[in-house]
């Protein structure tokens, strides 16, 4: 791999923003069941829809009790002011994903490695891929799991990790861009959680999860 850096305004952003970031990582710790579920019922909304469009939908869910209650989540998902793509599709998988939550809260108990549990959730979850696994994981406590989103590849390439914005086209890549994130994060000595946030915040100007 060639030479690279954090460009010095990435640099600047860093040292102004760190302390948010860091209490923003602190506050993404799920603290019941209810909460890891409304977790992943946000990643299970995020592809190819913006995230605070995704935070919207787990707030209504939220509100109407989708943990305990039985309704399709069609009709939130829809809505034009959040809209999310592919809702049949996507609501469809929160309901799958609710019918399978009581399999998914044991396989997190399980002492195994966390990048087998992401294996897991790519398996036997409709819906979650590579980067939803690790973006659900990360949101209730995981650590050192990239969130390989087109704003970190075209972050990866501006500090000059790679030439051009690379293609997943696989699990095997995911790992391979993945390892090159963290020697990336070694580098420069910040985590690559703190990266990921920084990453999106400079982009978007909201430090979400």
């Amino acid at each position: 791999m060639k030479k690279f850096d954090l460009p010095d305004n990435l640099k600047q952003a860093y040292n102004l923003l760190k302390i948010n970031i860091r209490k923003r990582l602190k506050e993404l710790y799920a603290i019941s069941e209810q909460d890891i579920f409304y977790e992943l019922c946000f990643c299970l909304c995020t592809p190819q829809s913006k995230a605070r469009n995704a935070i919207i939908v787990e707030e209504k869910l939220r509100k109407r009790n989708f943990f305990k209650q039985n309704f399709n989540p069609i009709d939130i998902l829809r809505e034009s002011s959040h809209y999310i793509r592919f809702h049949q599709q996507k609501s469809n998988n929160l309901l799958s994903a609710k019918d399978k939550f009581d399999i998914i809260k044991s396989m997190l108990k399980q002492d195994i490695p966390t990048f087998e549990k992401r294996l897991w959730l790519v398996r036997n979850i409709r819906g979650l891929g590579m980067k939803e696994s690790s973006h659900f994981l990360r949101n209730i406590g995981y650590r050192h799991l990239a969130i390989l989103d087109r704003h970190i590849l075209k972050h990866l390439v501006l500090c000059g990790v790679y030439d051009d914005i690379p293609k997943i086209t696989s699990i095997t890549k995911y790992h391979e861009i993945e390892s090159n994130f963290k020697e990336f994060s070694k580098k420069v000595n910040i985590s690559i959680d703190e990266l990921d946030l920084l990453f999106w915040s400079y982009e978007t100007g909201q430090i979400l999860k």
